[in-house]
């Protein structure tokens, strides 16, 4: 049985919560026993509460995280927050990362998994960007993932680099524009071959329903994490996040998962 909203929106809230507090007990409890952490998409994933308190001691103790919050989309047992996270990464380092949270819930309302998707290769370059001051920041960041991490978990965290090309953030960029537009046909020669959508993770819809769920909407706000790449779309104050899975090599989307308020018709 899914929790009432408020209930899971509540619970969410905890998490930023105790991160702004240094909480790192009350942090790490938030998770399920084999909760699932993937920060950000695409590198190697932390699993089990011994692995997300190393997780904590690494990313977020170490540094003040504010949030930034937009808007919340609530679909089944997962919230997806829209936000960007302003980073203190030292004393003349601060870090400006847009992102998209996704956090299943469990039926006690643990957090089952949470998956951060925002851009590591934008976030190195925005770091570098601060010249010899960002120095300090690095070689703390460096050392705590060596001691926390280790040389495989290191490996796993820069993993994150791979994954969708600027390439096929075009190509979804298109997609969207196609859609948003209403055109359908245009929608369709762009998806390609059987593509799986849905509205959430498991309502089934063809690309006709796609492109009325999008028409008359705005998109904007676009990361990649690994091989999704994900924008929020507005339409007369209403809210949708869209995921779109994509393919190099060629590039294509193999599947687009739409979550929406539950005004969005």
């Amino acid at each position: 049985m899914v929790p009432p909203i408020a209930d899971m929106l509540a619970a969410v809230e905890r998490s930023p919560e105790a991160a702004g507090a240094h909480d790192r007990d009350g942090w790490v409890a938030l998770f399920a026993p084999d909760g699932r952490i993937e920060d950000p998409v695409g590198s190697r994933p932390h699993v089990g509460r011994a692995q997300i308190a190393r997780f904590y001691d690494t990313f977020i103790g170490p540094r003040d995280i504010t949030f930034h919050r937009g808007r919340d989309v609530v679909s089944g047992s997962a919230v997806i927050r829209d936000l960007t996270l302003e980073v203190k990464m030292g004393a003349s380092v601060t870090m400006t990362i847009p992102a998209f949270l996704r956090y299943d819930l469990d039926d006690a309302l643990n957090i089952a998994r949470l998956q951060a998707f925002w851009e590591l290769p934008a976030m190195v370059w925005q770091f570098a960007r601060n010249g010899v001051g960002a120095l300090p920041a690095g070689l703390q960041l460096s050392g705590a993932l060596l001691r926390n991490q280790r040389l495989a978990g290191t490996a796993g965290f820069l993993a994150g680099f791979r994954g969708a090309t600027s390439r096929g953030k075009r190509h979804v960029g298109a997609l969207l524009d196609d859609a948003c537009a209403g055109d359908q046909v245009a929608v369709k020669r762009r998806l390609g071959d059987a593509p799986q959508l849905t509205r959430g993770d498991d309502e089934r819809i063809g690309t006709s329903e796609l492109v009325a769920l999008l028409h008359g909407a705005r998109w904007d706000g676009m990361v990649r994490a690994g091989n999704v790449t994900v924008a929020r779309a507005r339409r007369d104050g209403r809210h949708l996040v869209v995921f779109a899975d994509v393919a190099t090599r060629p590039t294509l989307v193999r599947g687009v998962r739409v979550f929406a308020d539950d005004q969005w018709t």
